[in-house]
């Protein structure tokens, strides 16, 4: 594991040279959970006291459901947790993060305080929007292979799968993106976001994995925020061990003061 800060543009822009690793190497998913179960230390965690609120954010093409072993981690802490509400996370970015900033403001009134956002893929690129439009409700920022400097730096399989979403947004389907989004209006804001410099308030992780198969891990590496590299599949990072160790170390720091009433 190695953790690194990055500035300048080395990784910016498409990744036409990059070589995904072998498909079949996400099949490691089955694994990554079954060592986060058989650790005691991880499957039976340390209540803490006073711990921020948590909401999470999941990846592309899905809901909230694959995040349900995090959630039940983060309320075995003692984590007060809100879904995100998102069944397939398919819809424009923009109208996306509108709702999302919704449900943030709720909840972070609800619970007095500011918020921990954890997203994974796709889900932390909003996570890291929303972290930008509203330090004010954002204490901290955990991003798992989300392709923050590149949305489309993605394997050709998965690359085929925006094309056919976007192709069924173009045809009026609701609650789906479209070409349109991609230098559209509905979208600049959100692109912008994703590479504005982040609030001092906010303390931001990225995790990145160089075997990812899905997602080019450079895309990953936010040069306003410290990366951390995992040996992990793409879609295991919600179950791998090591994303639990660094997420426990970042919710068991110091919170900020509650908010404003």
């Amino acid at each position: 594991m190695s953790i690194m800060t990055v500035e300048g543009s080395a990784t910016e822009g498409a990744s036409a040279d990059w070589a995904p690793p072998p498909v079949w190497r996400e099949l490691r998913y089955s694994a990554e959970l079954l060592r986060l179960l058989s650790d005691s230390r991880l499957r039976a965690p340390r209540r803490c006291v006073d711990g921020s609120p948590v909401l999470l954010i999941p990846g592309f093409m899905a809901g909230d459901a694959s995040l349900a072993v995090m959630r039940r981690w983060l309320r075995r802490r003692g984590h007060e947790v809100a879904t995100s509400g998102i069944l397939a996370n398919v819809d424009c970015a923009g109208r996306a993060l509108g709702r999302l900033e919704e449900r943030l403001e709720r909840f972070a009134e609800g619970c007095g305080r500011a918020v921990t956002l954890v997203g994974q893929s796709r889900g932390g690129t909003f996570a890291r929007a929303l972290a930008v439009r509203r330090p004010d409700l954002v204490s901290a920022l955990v991003m798992l292979g989300s392709p923050v400097r590149d949305g489309l730096a993605v394997s050709a399989p998965v690359l085929r799968t925006v094309r056919w979403v976007a192709w069924l947004g173009d045809r009026g389907l609701p609650g789906v993106l479209s070409t349109e989004c991609g230098e559209g209006d509905c979208c600049a804001g959100f692109q912008t976001d994703l590479t504005a410099p982040l609030a001092p308030s906010v303390s931001a992780l990225s995790m990145y994995s160089r075997s990812d198969g899905i997602v080019d891990w450079r895309t990953c590496v936010d040069t306003h925020a410290p990366s951390v590299e995992i040996d992990s599949s793409h879609c295991g990072m919600s179950v791998h061990p090591a994303v639990y160790r660094e997420l426990e170390q970042m919710l068991d720091a110091p919170a900020l003061e509650r908010i404003a009433a």
